[in-house]
């Protein structure tokens, strides 16, 4: 009796899913166990080395060997083959994997059988059909007639005769290799793919009656390589290794990660080269299709702050106020931190609320972070909190007037890096900037406002600030911070004044 393969037609999505498995149970029977071996897997970023160790029955001279259940997504360039007293003549990977749609290309120019239920009637009748086009929909020819199968709900299946030759239910990976002996010996398979990553999560619980931090750090695995690793020695790679792909031209321009110190302190875990390790201490199954978190992080009572800030530019002039950044600062030093090297991934606060339940107040993306950094958080705009940035007055001074200015002038360690001589400008600037910052919590909170946008280029870098009516910290050429305490319901006005060149 000749064995046929039945799928329901009518292009429907869910119709067309039975497909697969009648073709899969026509080409290998009933599927049991996967063929692979000892498998180890170390994961990166969307990339992932397999090595998997097989135990096959080699005959003496030339052979072909078949490896099913390889990642689909294999980059079959990297694929490195050991095997005692072999040599590898040729690889071939079998990638054209059988579905439904797959089946119907195959079968362009081949007979089918359709199969019609009435819906009334329950009655079936089955006619032969010619496939000739699956572009954009499948056209049959039946009989004298042409005919489009649509999906309209209608009981229609689709017989197929055979499964194509070069379908494969499975990737499947050939091996052609010449053996100097029979025998059943280890084989070793090392590939690269795509398809296998991880990310970092962090789920960290603050408390601002205490100032601390509880988190916890959970990996999430995503597998989408079309295969599944069947209890994999798993081991995941915090970092990028460099790839033929890869463009590193200086330095990289990266979002705003809260890296706000990097640290110095050397963390307990395994290295290789300049990456962190990170096994997951078991074997586990990662399925294909699936998304898996292995919690790997777990500490309490980290010193935490909060903290308001705002960066507003050079000569902003808002027409209304802005509310500042919410931010929760914390270290991952040994001592007083996380004590540990956080992978990059994204950190999400949760807050209790007055009847103690957690409540979510924000998250934030973090890069790779050596133990011992400072990071400080946004968590999203403060409510309650505002500053608006004016200009309050802008006038030109003359040569004479920016002369007395002089000892303003910003130097490094009380050395003058640079001496340049320019034709200096006739015009010289002076401008007050007014702040105004407002709060309506029922406490007073102090605000980190950063003055940007200073530093002009070499020649107007030597600005000077001849008024402040708090004093402020120069961070760097471009900027200035000022911690601005403002008190509860209530507002505050600071100036500052500038003498510049532009």
């Amino acid at each position: 009796m000749k064995r046929s393969i039945i799928a329901a037609c009518g292009v429907s999505v869910a119709a067309l899913m039975a497909v697969a498995a009648a073709a899969q149970t026509a080409q290998d029977g009933a599927r049991s166990e996967s063929a692979q071996g000892d498998v180890a897997v170390t994961i990166y970023n969307n990339l992932a080395l397999v090595q998997d160790v097989r135990q096959l029955a080699i005959a003496q001279g030339r052979a072909r060997v078949e490896f099913p259940d390889v990642s689909a997504q294999i980059q079959p360039q990297t694929l490195s083959f050991a095997a005692a007293d072999t040599t590898i003549i040729e690889q071939n990977f079998d990638y054209d994997l059988l579905t439904p749609s797959k089946l119907m290309e195959k079968a362009v120019g081949q007979s089918v059988t359709l199969l019609r239920t009435n819906p009334a009637t329950g009655v079936e009748t089955r006619e032969r059909a010619t496939v000739l086009s699956v572009a954009g929909g499948t056209v049959l020819r039946i009989g004298e007639r042409i005919e489009v199968l649509r999906d309209d709900g209608l009981p229609v299946r689709v017989i197929f005769d055979r499964v194509p030759p070069n379908l494969r239910a499975r990737p499947t990976l050939s091996v052609n290799l010449d053996s100097a002996r029979a025998g059943t010996r280890p084989v070793a398979l090392r590939y690269l793919t795509n398809g296998l990553g991880w990310s970092a999560d962090y789920v960290a619980l603050y408390n601002e009656a205490s100032g601390t931090i509880d988190m916890q750090g959970w990996v999430t695995l995503t597998n989408n390589t079309g295969t599944t690793f069947h209890q994999a020695d798993t081991v995941l790679v915090a970092g990028q290794p460099s790839t033929a792909n890869t463009q590193n031209y200086g330095r990289r321009s990266v979002a705003d990660r809260g890296l706000t110190r990097a640290g110095t302190e050397a963390a307990s875990r395994e290295r290789l080269g300049d990456f962190y390790l990170y096994p997951i201490a078991a074997r586990t199954t990662i399925a294909n299709a699936q998304t898996k978190q292995v919690s790997f992080l777990d500490v309490q009572a980290v010193p935490a702050r909060k903290i308001y800030g705002l960066a507003v530019g050079w000569q902003q002039n808002d027409e209304q106020p802005a509310n500042v950044q919410s931010r929760i600062a914390f270290s991952t030093s040994r001592d007083q931190g996380l004590g540990d090297a956080l992978p990059a991934g994204t950190v999400r606060f949760y807050q209790r609320d007055s009847e103690g339940t957690p409540q979510f107040i924000g998250e934030k993306g973090v890069g790779h972070t050596p133990m011992g950094s400072q990071l400080s958080l946004v968590t999203g705009d403060a409510f309650d909190i505002t500053v608006q940035s004016e200009i309050e007055k802008r006038e030109t001074i003359t040569g004479a007037e920016w002369a007395k200015s002089a000892r303003y002038r910003v130097v490094e360690n009380g050395q003058v890096v640079q001496d340049v001589t320019v034709e200096r400008p006739e015009t010289f600037y002076r401008t007050t900037m007014r702040y105004t910052l407002t709060n309506a919590k029922n406490t007073p909170v102090d605000v980190e406002l950063v003055q940007t946008g200073l530093s002009r280029s070499w020649w107007a870098d030597d600005y000077r600030i001849t008024a402040e009516d708090i004093p402020g910290e120069q961070l760097n050429a471009d900027r200035r911070k000022y911690v601005v305490p403002v008190p509860a319901e209530g507002e505050r006005v600071i100036r500052v004044t500038y003498e510049t060149r532009y």
